[in-house]
């Protein structure tokens, strides 16, 4: 029976390996898909049907797998399958063509790089792997192709724990290069394609990964059980927990591929590796199988011979078995002819298809032979087109680039030429400066020498008084010492005494000459260079201390000489009171004389012990001054001490102040870049500049008085540099918002963009001002170096006003131009002044005509709100007419306290032209808009004009008169009279405005309200509801689109207007 099976299979083997052939190269075709699982299952059904692989082995060896890359992966991937779930006799059998597949990688040496489809660098590795598989299998044939190994769960006993120890670092080996396989294919995805070819080979990695995992797991869990050494053991428990940390980001990696998972089950891992210590039911190490004893095909034994003369029983047995056995033989006969037709018919197919397969070579060489001729053809043409094109493109380039060359040639010889005319600019004015600095030291120096030389004298003088007053205070000893009567002391005493008071006298006043004559040096001397300087300070200091001991020394000697002077006048009441009391007894009694020389003996006597007394204070008075010397050097540490600390105090009050006017330029630049500030809405191109010049003004005042600052030292007075600070960062933060309002009248935004630069560059020169010229910035500088910090900061600071100034004054008007006017400027504005009295006087007449105009056309109601026009308009008039006066008495105080005894009305005009032209330009702006105002309240009340039209003008009044006061306000003292009732008339006409707008409101809320239909909204159906709120919407958005184009035209009309306004 069994020997009938085997002929039936050999039968069936051609048409078997004819489908093997069939399926093979179908699984290996020219399409980017994964090969079909039918297909290769069927080639490992065949190796598990015949228990071989050699048919499988020819028949893809035979098929083009090489012509293409896509039909070498695919092959790759039906291999592993094969060898992976065939019959274990195929990895046997594969140790032989090994040499094969290392024939295939080197086959792809002439792809390049990534090949034309990009799998070469994914058959290289496949091939790798395969070939690792395969000597892995080799030297552990006891793993199937998954590497599971039942045999070792069983096992509990152990032979050799090395052999368990390489067993496990071989797995681990190769579960590496699973690694890296599967994260190159990870590398090689595709974007726009599905990849599923590459995805397919994943699917094996999968398998034998998991395989692996789980024999490792289990051996090194017997392994440590068994051997119970940790140490040893740790560097393969390392390599574990690493393997499994990647294990667990790859089969992440793969859920993620929904054709994967339709495909297998992708095992889930935990997060960390599992314990490989604690497990109580791991099996112990196990041992390799031992070689199972070859058993020996067991043969029949022979049949015995029969012999010459069998039985005659047996003879029907014998040719009967004679007969079978012919058949026997026919049958095999017939079967052996069968299958050698097979064989040559195999023989025959397989040497036909490798005809064909020589045929399809050669026909596909020739064909990428025309192929590439073709190509090399066509890309040989297209880099003549492109070289062409290159070639053109190149041209017009270096044309286009010698164009731009020859342009910014022109361009860098006008700046060449205009920075050469600037440093020409720039050395005539530092020449200019260098002359006129030199002729101030050359005058400087001369007084210096006048002063050191009156100094001088009076220091002579001084000595020379000194030593008279001294030798006057010998004589007054000497007199006193001299003196035989009390007449003669009295006498004495009062000469002395006028003496000494002349001298006092002179003494004060040389002692002011010299302090006036030291103020007068320093003041004169404070920016001279360092040497002279440091004369200054020494001879100001022993100056100083010279004063403060004469001072001490002249209040000892005067307290010293009004002791003795009252001394002196008790001695002469004394006197006096027994002169007299001796002259009443001479007229009284005749007698008496020996009383009376008694008497005088005794006051003889006590005028010898007031002389003695005066002796002692006399040499008191000299030992003082022998100690004086002794007690000034104590003086003059105090001194410097305390002068020292007084200039610190001072330094840090002057930081802080400057450190408040760097903190109000900052507000006033956030201001000026914040989108919620848009700035004084009402200034003008004349205000803006007015503002700059008195910023400029400011930073010269400041400057001046910092300068006056440095030049006294210890003896200067901060409360200047504290004023003009304040001043200085106030005017700077006008500049900046009232210019960030004059960007309204921008014709473009590139000139609104250009303005505000200049404006913020302005305000950053002057932090930079204030911050450089800090105490701790100034340290370690001399006064002349401070002076010339302060000097060239200052400098910065005008120059950048001056750009300013530039672009602003493209935004005031030509007509108030009047920097190069002729004829007399006091005069101009005076006109101007009074020519916007006259008009306000005129339009207060119209409006009485206006009042007292007849009336019988018009209805009460009319007649009513005409009344209330005219009324309020009066109003305004008569609060524009104050604030007139209030202006012009203003303007007035300015002048007369700007200009000064030495410069005129014109002369401080012109110096002050800026602000000369706002204040110009702001008189005609009232008398313009008031002349408006009027005519249109005479066109409201006869029906000419509409009541918004004198709401516009009712405004137009309200701004210019604003911006008269704050023209005004620029030159206004502090707590200036005038300019407060000016503020005040200026609240009158913009209440007076108010209340004309509410006049003309109600008028116009009226007339509304009686234009109004009345509808009963609730009584409409819901289509004509929805009827009228469309219309609504569509009148309100045409309304908004024309509001908006309107105040487009408005916006374009002022620019011009502004412009152009005379």
């Amino acid at each position: 029976m069994a020997l009938y099976s085997q002929s039936t299979r050999n039968v069936d083997l051609s048409k078997s390996e004819t489908e093997l052939t069939t399926n093979i190269r179908k699984a290996t075709s020219i399409e980017e898909t994964a090969p079909k699982r039918k297909h290769v299952r069927a080639c490992i059904v065949y190796t598990w049907d015949h228990k071989s692989s050699q048919s499988f082995w020819n028949g893809i060896k035979v098929q083009p797998i090489q012509a293409d890359e896509v039909q070498t992966f695919k092959a790759l991937i039906t291999v592993h399958k094969v060898l992976q779930e065939g019959h274990p006799i195929a990895l046997k059998e594969a140790q032989q063509h090994v040499a094969w597949l290392e024939s295939l990688s080197r086959g792809l040496g002439g792809m390049g790089g990534e090949g034309m489809r990009g799998y070469s660098p994914l058959i290289s590795e496949y091939i790798f792997y395969l070939i690792s598989k395969l000597r892995f299998h080799r030297d552990h044939p006891e793993f199937n192709g998954t590497f599971e190994y039942e045999e070792y769960i069983s096992l509990k006993s152990i032979n050799d724990p090395n052999e368990g120890y390489e067993t496990i670092s071989d797995l681990m080996n190769l579960q590496d290069q699973i690694d890296s396989f599967q994260k190159l294919i990870f590398a090689h995805f595709r974007n726009g394609s599905n990849n599923e070819c590459r995805i397919s080979a994943l699917v094996p990695l999968v398998q034998e990964s998991y395989g692996i995992y789980k024999f490792a797991t289990s051996m090194l869990r017997a392994m440590h059980t068994t051997l119970g050494d940790d140490e040893a053991l740790s560097p393969l428990r390392g390599r574990y927990d690493a393997q499994h940390y990647r294990l667990v980001r790859f089969y992440y990696e793969c859920s993620n591929l929904r054709y994967l998972t339709s495909l297998i089950t992708v095992p889930k891992l935990p997060q960390d590796p599992p314990s490989l210590l604690d497990d109580e039911a791991a099996p112990s190490l196990p041992t390799r199988p031992k070689n199972e004893p070859v058993t020996k095909p067991i043969t029949p034994p022979p049949r015995p011979r029969e012999t010459a003369d069998p039985e005659p029983i047996n003879e029907f047995w014998k040719n009967e078995q004679a007969r079978q056995q012919e058949e026997y033989a026919a049958e095999q006969a017939r079967l052996q002819a069968q299958w050698e037709e097979a064989q040559r018919q195999q023989q025959a197919a397989a040497l036909q298809a490798q005809r064909d397969f020589e045929e399809q070579q050669r026909l596909q060489a020739e064909q990428q032979r025309l192929q590439l001729e073709q190509l090399q053809r066509q890309q040989y043409s297209q880099q003549t087109q492109g070289r062409m094109a290159e070639l053109e493109q190149e041209n017009l380039n270096a044309r286009a680039q010698y164009e731009r060359d020859q342009l910014m040639l022109q361009q860098y010889d006008l700046k060449v030429r205009a920075l050469e005319g600037e440093i020409s600019q720039l050395n005539a004015n530092f020449q200019q400066q260098s002359q006129s600095k030199d002729d101030q030291i050359r005058a400087l120096q001369e007084q210096v020498n006048t002063w050191r030389m009156k100094y001088e004298a009076l220091a002579k003088l001084y000595s020379q008084l000194r030593r008279e007053h001294l030798e006057l205070l010998q004589k007054f000893k000497g007199v006193q010492l001299k003196a035989a009567s009390a007449q003669e002391a009295i006498d004495q005493r009062e000469k002395l005494q006028r003496e000494l008071k002349t001298k006092n006298l002179e003494l004060a006043d040389m002692i002011r000459e010299r302090d006036r004559a030291l103020h007068d040096k320093d003041r004169t001397t404070g920016g001279h260079r360092d040497e002279l300087e440091k004369l200054k300070r020494e001879l100001r200091m022993a100056l100083e201390r010279a004063e403060n001991a004469d001072r001490a020394k002249g209040s000892e000697l005067s307290g010293m000489l009004s002791r003795h002077n009252r001394e002196i006048a008790d001695l002469e009441e004394a006197l006096r009171k027994k002169t007299r009391a001796l002259d009443d007894v001479q007229s009284k009694f005749g007698e008496g004389s020996s009383d009376l020389e008694r008497q005088l003996r005794e006051k003889e006597e006590e005028l010898e012990v007031y002389k003695s007394g005066m002796d002692q204070t006399l040499l008191e008075l000299n030992e003082l001054r022998s100690n004086g010397h002794v007690n000034d050097s104590a003086m003059d540490e105090q001194i410097d001490v305390m002068l020292l600390d007084n200039i610190r105090k001072i330094n840090d009050i002057i930081d802080s102040v400057l450190q408040s006017g760097v903190q109000r330029v900052d507000d006033a630049l956030y201001e000026l870049d914040s989108s919620m500030q848009a700035g004084n809405q009402n200034a003008s191109g004349p205000y803006v500049l007015s503002q700059i010049e008195k910023a400029q003004s400011s930073a010269m005042e400041f400057s001046t008085a910092f300068n006056n600052f440095i030049a006294d030292g210890p003896n200067s007075t901060h409360g200047e540099v504290i004023r003009t600070v304040h001043t200085f960062s106030n005017a700077i933060a006008d500049v900046l918002s009232n210019t960030k309002g004059l960007t309204r009248f921008a014709s473009d935004e590139k000139k609104g963009d250009q303005l505000i630069s200049a404006t913020r560059r302005s305000a950053s020169s002057t932090v930079d001002f204030f911050r450089g010229i800090m105490s701790y910035r100034l340290d370690g500088l001399e006064d002349l170096q401070k002076t010339d910090v302060v000097i060239n900061k200052n400098n910065e600071v005008q120059i950048a006003l001056n750009n300013l100034s530039k672009l602003a004054d493209a935004f005031a008007p030509k007509a108030t131009k009047i920097s190069n006017a002729s004829g007399d400027l006091g005069e101009l504005v005076d006109r101007e002044m009074g020519n916007a009295a006259k008009a306000i006087e005129a339009a207060t007449e119209r409006l009485t005509k206006l009042m007292n105009k007849p009336r019988d056309s018009y209805s009460t109601y009319e007649l009513k709100i005409h009344d209330s026009i005219l009324e309020a308009a009066i109003a305004v008039t008569n609060a524009i007419a104050q604030l007139i006066k209030a202006a012009t008495a203003s303007q007035q105080e300015i002048v007369q306290q700007g200009r000064g005894s030495s410069m005129s009305k014109t002369q401080f005009y012109k110096k002050n032209n800026r602000w000369t032209e706002g204040l110009i330009s702001a008189a005609k702006a009232v008398a313009r808009s008031t002349n408006t105002l009027i005519e249109t309240a005479d066109g409201v009340i006869s029906g000419r004009k509409s009541p918004e039209q004198l709401i516009v003008a009712s405004n137009d009044v309200a701004a210019s008169t604003a911006q008269l006061v704050a023209a005004s306000r620029v030159k206004a003292s502090f707590m200036s009279k005038s300019q407060e009732r000016l503020e005040e008339c200026s609240k009158a006409v913009t209440g007076a405005c108010r209340s004309l707008v509410r006049q003309v409101q109600k008028i116009i809320e009226g007339k509304r309200k009686e234009g109004e239909e009345d509808v009963d909204y609730g009584t409409l159906s819901g289509h004509d509801f929805k009827v009228r709120q469309m219309e609504q919407q569509v009148e309100i958005l045409q309304l908004e689109n024309s509001l908006s184009a309107a105040r487009h035209r408005l916006g374009e009309m002022r620019k011009i207007s502004y412009q152009d306004e005379d």
